[in-house]
């Protein structure tokens, strides 16, 4: 099982209310919603590993190169020319509590994987990649449902509702909802844009019609190559805004699609059943006042 981290972090700070706070009054809403979410996928699924995938760079600077729009509205402050990273704009209450994740993580033992350069996805997209039996993909964002794959049983678990409710995507739900599979999706999402992620798509063509073409002509190249093709079944319209978009579509799909050689740390994804550093977790759960969450969390891992 490989969690999207901040995806689900972000989905329980906005879930759980943030009158949950730690005896010194901070909110620790995101923190203990987290904790509850991973206990309720360890009860509900019974993973014999589980990674915690981490954003060590949420706006990586070879994307940004590629398409300079990439998450540029979400930068509060950017970083100095080759000093580090471009900061995000996260809710001041939230913010603080992150550290508090990692440290709460690393005490119970849970593997938390990230690496420098690279997004969370890619993390995801290497491990599923690397994986040689069952993969379920626990993430927020629609850009991992082009990992799900019926073949290596790679699949989306997909939070619909806070974080206790998951949508599950194979192949089949893929279709049914977008008209792609997985191996489509990522040109969908390249074609349709995506204001979220400060992606243009192909001015024009939407979801629907990115799918109606996808299914015409097989994948991104057949689209580009029918669009060269005069006889290629295209409106006048279409061929024009694909034309003009030529540019865009040639670096896209180095955005849109995961990285999946990403060099990653040797580590334990074993899902724990006791702590790995009792003493730390007893401090921390006292400092931030994790109560029933973490009760919860430690006695399902026993189970």
């Amino acid at each position: 099982m490989l969690l999207d981290t901040a995806s689900l972090y972000f989905r329980a700070y906005f879930g759980v209310p943030d009158s949950v706070r730690a005896p010194d009054g901070t909110p620790v809403n995101a923190v203990r919603g987290l904790l509850d979410f991973i206990a309720r996928l360890v009860q509900d699924h019974h993973p014999d590993d589980l990674v915690a995938c981490m954003d060590f760079d949420w706006r990586p600077a070879w994307r940004v190169e590629l398409i300079p729009t990439y998450k540029a509205h979400r930068v509060a402050e950017e970083a100095p020319e080759g000093a580090g990273v471009d900061q995000e704009e996260v809710p001041d209450t939230l913010s603080p509590q992150v550290p508090v994740i990692d440290e709460v993580l690393d005490a119970i033992g849970i593997a938390r994987v990230g690496a420098a350069g690279y997004e969370a996805d890619d993390v995801i997209g290497t491990l599923a990649g690397r994986a040689t039996g069952p993969v379920d993909i626990v993430t927020g964002d629609r850009d991992l449902f082009q990992l799900v794959d019926d073949k290596r049983e790679a699949r989306v678990l997909y939070p619909v509702k806070g974080v206790g409710t998951l949508q599950l995507f194979d192949e089949a739900a893929l279709r049914e909802k977008y008209g792609v599979d997985g191996r489509g999706y990522a040109d969908l999402a390249l074609l349709r844009g995506d204001p979220s992620d400060g992606l243009p798509g192909v001015p024009g063509i939407g979801e629907k019609t990115a799918a109606k073409l996808l299914a015409a002509h097989g994948d991104l190249a057949g689209i580009m190559a029918a669009a060269d093709d005069p006889t290629a079944k295209l409106t006048p319209s279409q061929r024009k805004r694909l034309d003009e978009a030529r540019a865009y579509v040639a670096v896209a799909p180095k955005v849109v699609r995961v990285a999946s050689d990403v060099p990653l740390p040797a580590f334990d994804p074993a899902l724990p059943r006791v702590p790995r550093d009792p003493g730390a977790l007893d401090a921390l759960a006292e400092r931030w006042g994790l109560g029933g969450s973490l009760r919860r969390l430690l006695s399902t891992l026993q189970e």
